[in-house]
């Protein structure tokens, strides 16, 4: 407990009466484990809607757990950092783990979360057909991904945020160096694919938000490293998206986009509507620059049989122009000082 932040008595005493109540430390153990919604909670915990949303109510005053809308639907989650969280993590750690009540929680959770992907299969399936032709196009994935995380390295980073997250891929990808991760996509039936295969690789510092890559949700200057994989060529204003990363990112951040270089597959536009076809270097360079970010790295993934109308994979690597102090110490200063 030492490395944790204190916290005055008042303070000290919120959370405890926050916490001490049986179906808010029942919730507080719930929303550690996933974002849910009300609905969701109340089919856990078999308790009325109102009542339950009166406890998340009381948990937000105490600033214990997050609520952001996607939609007509608002989801909770335990919060990621502070003193008063890694309290609330101590005090469910102390629970015994075959406390009934818990454990009939935990087991509505997997019901739920099952349900839950088999949902998101049933969309993945139907689209699986379309992704599969776009990726016989290219590299394979498991080299673009090698590429990508040979370019990233293996340094601690605080926060990461992934624009177009799809299927969550990158943060599983990178879920080894990232304190705590969001992922943002347009689509909630590809909120539900991430979401699903989140919670089968048990990443619980990670989640997901509906949200426009043009205008984010989010605070600016919050993240270390911003990813864009595969979504510019999407857009008819990839630039403007461009700049819109660039404003998530702290002094001395990173961006990070992988995308096609320039091709002539006119196809692509009507059957599988890209907006682009493609991005040279020099029009990466104008519109990183112009965004604040200074090109530092370029990778080109040709497929073996170039010629036969495939595609070249292009990873490239900026950096936010603004000094901050010991930026490369950040991160791992960050770590050290308890960040859950």
């Amino acid at each position: 407990m030492a490395d944790r932040d204190t916290l005055g008595l008042d303070a000290l005493v919120d959370v405890l009466k926050a916490a001490g109540e049986p179906t808010r430390m029942r919730l507080l153990a719930l929303l550690a484990a996933s974002d849910l919604t009300v609905t969701d909670l109340t089919e856990i915990l078999g308790q009325s809607q109102p009542r339950i949303s009166r406890h998340l109510k009381l948990l937000g005053e105490v600033a214990l757990i997050d609520r952001y809308q996607e939609g007509a639907w608002a989801y909770f989650r335990l919060r990621q950092e502070g003193g008063r969280v890694a309290l609330v993590r101590e005090l469910l750690a102390a629970a015994a783990a075959d406390d009934a009540v818990l454990a009939r929680d935990a087991m509505r959770l997997v019901a739920l979360k099952k349900a839950r992907a088999e949902k998101a299969q049933a969309y993945f399936s139907r689209n699986a057909a379309e992704w599969d032709e776009l990726r016989r196009l290219h590299v394979s994935e498991g080299d673009v991904e090698a590429a990508l995380k040979a370019m990233v390295g293996d340094e601690p980073v605080d926060s990461l945020l992934d624009l177009g997250t799809g299927t969550g891929r990158i943060l599983q990808l990178f879920e080894g160096i990232y304190r705590r991760g969001i992922g943002v996509d347009a689509s909630r039936d590809m909120l539900a694919v991430a979401r699903s295969n989140l919670d089968k690789a048990g990443i619980t510092k990670a989640s997901i938000r509906h949200g426009d890559i043009f205008n984010l949700p989010l605070d600016d200057q919050t993240f270390d490293l911003v990813t864009i994989h595969q979504v510019l060529h999407y857009l008819a204003e990839p630039e403007a998206a461009i700049a819109e990363a660039a404003r998530m990112l702290m002094p001395g951040g990173r961006l990070v986009i992988i995308d096609f270089a320039p091709h002539g597959l006119e196809y692509l536009r009507d059957e599988h509507a890209h907006a682009r076809l493609g991005f040279s270097q020099q029009t990466m360079a104008e519109w990183l620059q112009r965004a604040g970010l200074a090109p530092e790295k370029t990778t080109d993934l040709a497929p073996e049989d170039a010629d036969e109308g495939k595609l070249t994979v292009t990873i490239w690597l900026a950096r936010d122009q603004r000094v901050a102090s010991n930026i490369a110490d950040m991160p791992r200063q960050r770590l050290q000082a308890g960040g859950v």
